[in-house]
């Protein structure tokens, strides 16, 4: 069952829950002679069960049935997608190592059977109730995410959880059938803008030397990252830009015009751009596979391959930089967006040097323990 994202929380008959920035999760337990087998699969149905030893094993402490729910992962200041990210790995080995150093937990909010009581058609605030009573002696890594039926407590939750690494909120008809593939939810997401130096683009899939695909976009940070230091060489005077994220939604008319407007500022954009180093040598606009991912491997660099990148084409175009673009975002996760961002227009009255860290809010971290206590 899916959600509608609106900006607002509803009033009236509904559940109300954090909204949690994980995995998305169908857990099916049963219970034979052999003990209890756990199937976990993606919101796209994929298995997941490989990826997470640590959960399936958690999984087998509860009754028989269907457990809808997200995967997470507790960084030092929060839920961390990141670590998420890296468990999707081919080895099995390092998989086993990361469960151990950085462990899973699974979140359930939403009970779709109960052995072979089927509960899609019941009333949510009833799945609730079933829910509870399936998980009333569980222990960690499996936790019941809390509700509740007040707005202006889930309004409380919006600010207060969002230290911690959670999305949002999400409201729930309580009196709403389980509606799989069907956006039958709410979701109210953190929203803020942030004016972002535009650093570089990509081409689109389908229309390469014509179509921007995406905007490569950056922010200016003091000195003292030690992940741009080695490589900055004896410029340590001056601030950093740090890419942040990327704006990717646009239709195709406006890619086309995108590719045009953004033509004058490639030209002679190597010679004094912070990121020429990861660039290397050679032409700009045909950058070869040597230069896709060495130096900026492992960082937040454009080109970076990472593990869940797979072979997607990661070469970008860098921009002088000289242009500054006005985004949408929802929430920073380290020093990046953790979400694409919305772009929402040229800002030709602000200098790029003005594109800094100061001007997003910060949240203060919240107590995961606080949020999943019973």
């Amino acid at each position: 069952m899916l959600a509608t994202l609106t900006t607002t929380i509803p009033n009236g008959n509904y559940l109300y829950e954090p909204k949690w920035d994980g995995f998305r999760a169908l857990a099916f337990v049963s219970l034979g002679d052999d003990g209890p087998a756990v199937y976990l699969q993606s919101r796209d149905e994929k298995p997941l069960a490989r990826y997470f030893p640590e959960v399936v094993a958690a999984l087998g402490q509860l009754p028989a049935g269907v457990y809808d729910g997200e995967i997470v992962i507790r960084g030092p200041r929060g839920l961390d997608f990141g670590l998420l990210q890296l468990r999707l790995h081919p080895a099995a080995s390092r998989i086993r190592k990361l469960s151990l150093a950085t462990p899973a937990a699974f979140v359930a909010f939403d009970l779709l059977a109960l052995g072979a009581l089927d509960l899609t058609t019941r009333p949510q605030s009833e799945r609730r109730q079933y829910l509870e009573q399936a998980l009333a002696a569980v222990r960690a890594p499996i936790h019941l995410t809390p509700i509740t039926r007040d707005p202006a407590v889930a309004a409380e939750w919006f600010s207060r959880f969002e230290g911690a690494g959670l999305d949002g909120i999400i409201a729930k008809p309580a009196s709403g059938a389980y509606r799989a593939g069907q956006r039958s939810m709410i979701k109210v997401k953190h929203q803020r803008t942030a004016d972002c130096v535009v650093a570089g683009f990509r081409w689109h899939k389908n229309g390469p030397g014509t179509h921007v695909g995406s905007l490569i976009l950056a922010l200016y940070d003091e000195p003292g990252f030690a992940e741009q230091a080695e490589l900055w060489r004896g410029e340590s005077d001056q601030k950093f830009l740090r890419q942040v994220g990327v704006a990717a939604s646009f239709t195709m008319p406006m890619r086309k015009a995108l590719a045009a407007e953004l033509a004058p500022l490639r030209e002679g954009a190597l010679e004094a751009h912070p990121w020429r180093h990861w660039l290397g040598e050679g032409e700009v606009a045909e950058p070869s596979d040597a230069n896709i991912g060495k130096a900026a491997e492992g960082t937040s660099l454009p080109g970076g391959q990472s593990r869940w990148s797979g072979n997607r084409d990661l070469r970008w175009e860098p921009l002088r930089l000289e242009r500054v673009c006005e985004v949408r975002y929802d929430h920073l996760q380290g020093p990046r967006f953790r979400h694409a961002t919305h772009f929402l227009r040229w800002r030709p009255d602000k200098q790029p040097s003005e594109c800094t860290y100061a001007q997003l809010e910060v949240v203060a971290p919240a107590e995961l323990d606080q949020i999943l206590a019973p």
